[in-house]
C-alpha cells in the first residue's frame, strides 16, 4: 500500500531501504495511469522525467544522501513554469507553451530531491473555486465523482485525496489551498505572502498569489514548506525573513494557547452540521490546553465585493501579455494586429476569465478607479486592522474553511456570486497577507469537512504544531475515499 504512505513514511521507509525512489514512482505512475481518466486531476503525465529523477535520488541515497524528500513523489500545480515541459494555467491560450526555465518553487523541491509525476489540472488561470473552468475539463472530487473538489488548486487536491501521489504544490489567492483541502479531507496551508516565491508562478493577482504545499498530514505541510520557503532575489515581493524550523514546532504542546472564534463566522450562511464539526475540533483542542475566546471581524462582510474587485483588476493587467503575438495561443489568419489580438484573446480564453478581465478592466477605468478599486483597498486596510487588532488577544484564530460541503459538478456554474461566496471564510486571509492552514475536521453526508486556522505573519510554524497537534488525537486526516 504504497500509495497510502505520507510523505513522512516514504522519508523513513527510502532511509531504511524498505523500497526505492524508483520502485515507489513506478508504482504512482501506474496509479495515475489507471485511476486518473477517473478524476482529470492531471494535465501533464512526465513520467520519463520522473524516473530518471528517481534513479538519480536513489543513488544519492546509495551515496549517502539522506534528505527528508529525496525521492518523494510529488507533482505541481500547473501554473509553475517547469523547464520543457508544457505550462498551461488550465488554459487553450497556453496550451502550447513549455516553459524555458524552472520557477523558483519547482527548482527548490528539485533539489530537495523531490521527483516530479507531472503538471497538475486547476481552474483557468487560477480563477475558480470548483475547478470547472479548466479547458481541459472539471476535475472531479474523488470522495464523489458527481461532486466539485474545490479550486483553484483541484487538481492538486483530488490526485492527492485520491493517492495518486503524496503531497503536491498548489498556489492560494482567495482560498485556492484552504478551499479544495477541506473539501477532499486534506491539509493545505496558504503561508503568508512573500514567504514562498512567486518568480515562475504564473500571476493571477499579484497581490493576492501565494503558493503552498497539499498533503494529507500537517507534518507533511511543515516537510514541504521548509523546502519552499525562503528568500529570493528574483522575486521582488519575497520577504528576507529568518525561517523557523517547522518540524521541530510540531511536537510543542498547546498549553496556553489562546484560540479566537470570530462571531461573524459563524451567522447566517453556515451548514450548522459544519459548525457543529468545528466546535467539536475547539473542544479537543481545550483538552490538549488551549483556551478559547470570542472576538470580532467586523469588516468580513466587506471581503467578498472587495476582492472581486481588486483581484480582477490585477487580472486584468497581469493578463495583457496573452496577446498572440510572443508566445501560446494565435488565431487562425489575422488580417490586422487589432484582429489578431482580439480574437487571440476571446478564443483563447475562457468564459469566466473573460468576466474577470472585463470587471477588472472597468474597476480600472478613469471615471470608476476612485469609486471602486481605490475603495477596496480601503476596505482591505480594514480587514487587516481587524486581524492585527484580534492577534493582540489571540494567537491564532478558529473557524469553518468553507460554508459547505463539496457541491455537484456544474449546480452552481450558472450562477458565479454563488460561487464566489464559498470562498467566504478563505479570501480575508489573502486580503491581509497572514498564513492560513484547513485541516480535516470530520464528514458531513459522508463528504469532508475542513478548519480553518490563522495565525499572525510569518507564524505558519504555529499554525502546523496545531493542526499537527489536533491530528494526534484525531484520525480524520487518515480517512480515504472508497475506490480509490
Amino acid at each position: 500500500m504504497m500509495h497510502r504512505l505520507t510523505l513522512a513514511q516514504i522519508a523513513r521507509g527510502l532511509a531504511a531501504k524498505d523500497f526505492s525512489s524508483t520502485e515507489l514512482t513506478d508504482t504512482l505512475l501506474a496509479r495515475i495511469a489507471q485511476l486518473d481518466p477517473q478524476l482529470n486531476s492531471f494535465i501533464t503525465v512526465t513520467a520519463e522525467p520522473a524516473r530518471a529523477q528517481a534513479a538519480a535520488a536513489d543513488a544519492r541515497r546509495a551515496s549517502g544522501e539522506n534528505g527528508a524528500l529525496l525521492g518523494a513523489p510529488i507533482a505541481h500545480k500547473d501554473l509553475f513554469c517547469t523547464k520543457d515541459v508544457l505550462t498551461t494555467c488550465a488554459s487553450k491560450i497556453l496550451h502550447n507553451f513549455k516553459a524555458p526555465y524552472d520557477a523558483t518553487v519547482v527548482a527548490k523541491l528539485a533539489s530537495a530531491g523531490a521527483v516530479s509525476l507531472g503538471k497538475l489540472n486547476m481552474d483557468e488561470f487560477a480563477m475558480g473555486s470548483a475547478n470547472e473552468s479548466s479547458h481541459f475539463g472539471a476535475v472531479k472530487n474523488p470522495w464523489d465523482l458527481s461532486r466539485v473538489p474545490g479550486g483553484s488548486s483541484g487538481g492538486s487536491a483530488a490526485a492527492v485525496a485520491a493517492g495518486l501521489i503524496p503531497a503536491a504544490t498548489g498556489t492560494d489567492t482567495g482560498g485556492s489551498i484552504r478551499q479544495p483541502a477541506a473539501l477532499t479531507n486534506l491539509t493545505g496551508l496558504k503561508p503568508t505572502y512573500g514567504r514562498v516565491s512567486r518568480w515562475g508562478m504564473i500571476a493571477y493577482a499579484s497581490s493576492l498569489d501565494q503558493g503552498g504545499p497539499l498533503a494529507r498530514t500537517a507534518e507533511d505541510c511543515a516537510l514541504l514548506l521548509g523546502a519552499m520557503a525562503g528568500f529570493d532575489a528574483k522575486d521582488s515581493t519575497c520577504v528576507d525573513a529568518p525561517l523557523d524550523d517547522y518540524l521541530a514546532a510540531l511536537s510543542q504542546p498547546l498549553a496556553g494557547l489562546r484560540i479566537g472564534l470570530p462571531r461573524e463566522y459563524f451567522g447566517a450562511g453556515l451548514d450548522a452540521r459544519i459548525a457543529e464539526k468545528v466546535l467539536a475540533v475547539v473542544e479537543e483542542l481545550k483538552k490538549l490546553g488551549a483556551t478559547v475566546k470570542e472576538i470580532s471581524l467586523p469588516n468580513i462582510q466587506h471581503a467578498i465585493p472587495a476582492y472581486y474587485v481588486i483581484a480582477p483588476a490585477e487580472a486584468s493587467s497581469n493578463l495583457s501579455r496573452f496577446d498572440g503575438v510572443r508566445f501560446g495561443y494565435r488565431c487562425e489568419n489575422p488580417v490586422n494586429l487589432e484582429d489578431l489580438y482580439k480574437r487571440s484573446r476571446g478564443e483563447g480564453f475562457g468564459a469566466e476569465v473573460k468576466r474577470r478581465i472585463m470587471v477588472g478592466t472597468y474597476a480600472l477605468s478613469a471615471g470608476y478607479y476612485d469609486a471602486y478599486y481605490l475603495k477596496a483597498q480601503k476596505i482591505r486596510r480594514l480587514i487587516k486592522n481587524d486581524f492585527v487588532a484580534a492577534f493582540n488577544e489571540v494567537d491564532v484564530i478558529l473557524g469553518p474553511t468553507t460554508p459547505n460541503p463539496a457541491w455537484k459538478l456544474g449546480e452552481k456554474s450558472g450562477d458565479p456570486v454563488s460561487a464566489y461566496l464559498e470562498d467566504i471564510y478563505t479570501i480575508t486571509a489573502n486580503l491581509a497577507g497572514i498564513p492560513g492552514l484547513s485541516m480535516p475536521a470530520g464528514f458531513v453526508d459522508g463528504l469532508p469537512v475542513g478548519v480553518q486556522l490563522l495565525a499572525p505573519y510569518f507564524q505558519e510554524a504555529r499554525l502546523l504544531n496545531v493542526a499537527h497537534q489536533y491530528q494526534q488525537v484525531s484520525d480524520w486526516h487518515t480517512r480515504t475515499p472508497a475506490g480509490f
